[in-house]
């Protein structure tokens, strides 16, 4: 704050909302959405059909990933309540749930939340990841339930392969663990890189499902769109879930 305001010309790796606008034709779909009175109802907890639709279909685009918007597809309110209700539906206390270090916060604290007890598998230069995780495997009681990803990461900027998210999936596979993938960051990648996802994985839908949120890609932080897609058994979970806790996101946003 001090070299802000020396008027210093600062690239801020904390920064947690986008410095760029949501783009203008979706705030214009926003307006003519909230100016229809069927709008100002009640949504559905778990997105409107058209929104669910519409991410299976950018997952059948971009990464040949086919998805029923029926029964593995949900809207959430960007992924981190995502993330929390799905820990919530899946744990009780006693359960152990692995999660890298560094990682972004809800990652552990979702699980924690929900009474469960978190092991860390350190991630970094030097670290063979499978090495740490088979450790850290053998050292939990009781077994492992859940193993929480996110590339690109949060907060090292690692990016990962699609060997890699293979070798994930027959991991847990192996051990019976399931997998919650955090794409948060699918877009932001630079020189020619795509970001793989998990679902592109040989059996990914398995073992587990993934999170996207508009919030990153589109510069729609505050608009709190975001969606699970993946495992049938645990989309249902947070569905059923989110059907006492919520009722959805505005529906002009959805529409949006």
């Amino acid at each position: 704050m001090k070299l802000r305001r020396q008027n210093v010309d600062l690239v801020d790796f904390g920064m947690g909302n986008p410095d760029l606008e949501t783009p203008p034709h979706i705030v214009e779909k926003l307006v003519e959405a909230a100016q229809k009175a069927p709008n100002h109802r009640y949504s559905l907890s778990r997105g409107i059909p058209n929104l669910r639709k519409a991410v299976c279909d950018r997952y059948a685009r971009m990464y040949d990933v086919y998805l029923d918007p029926e029964e593995e597809a949900i809207v959430t309110m960007g992924s981190k309540e995502g993330l929390a209700h799905l820990s919530l539906a899946m744990l009780s206390p006693g359960d152990v749930v692995l999660a890298p270090d560094p990682t972004y916060p809800i990652h552990k604290y979702a699980p924690v939340i929900a009474g469960a007890d978190v092991r860390s598998v350190p991630i970094g230069p030097g670290r063979d990841f499978f090495e740490d995780l088979t450790l850290a495997v053998k050292q939990a009681w009781p077994k492992p339930k859940v193993l929480f990803l996110c590339y690109p990461h949060n907060p090292t900027t690692e990016v990962t392969t699609l060997e890699f998210f293979q070798k994930v999936v027959d991991f847990a596979k192996e051990h019976e663990i399931w997998v919650v993938h955090d794409l948060a960051y699918a877009d932001l990648v630079f020189d020619g890189y795509v970001a793989p996802s998990f679902l592109q994985a040989r059996g990914a839908k398995d073992v587990g499902v993934e999170f996207y949120t508009l919030s990153k890609s589109y510069s729609m932080p505050g608009w709190r769109v975001g969606f699970c897609i993946g495992n049938r058994t645990l989309v249902k979970a947070l569905t059923r879930i989110k059907s006492y806790l919520d009722y959805g996101i505005f529906q002009p946003a959805q529409i949006a």
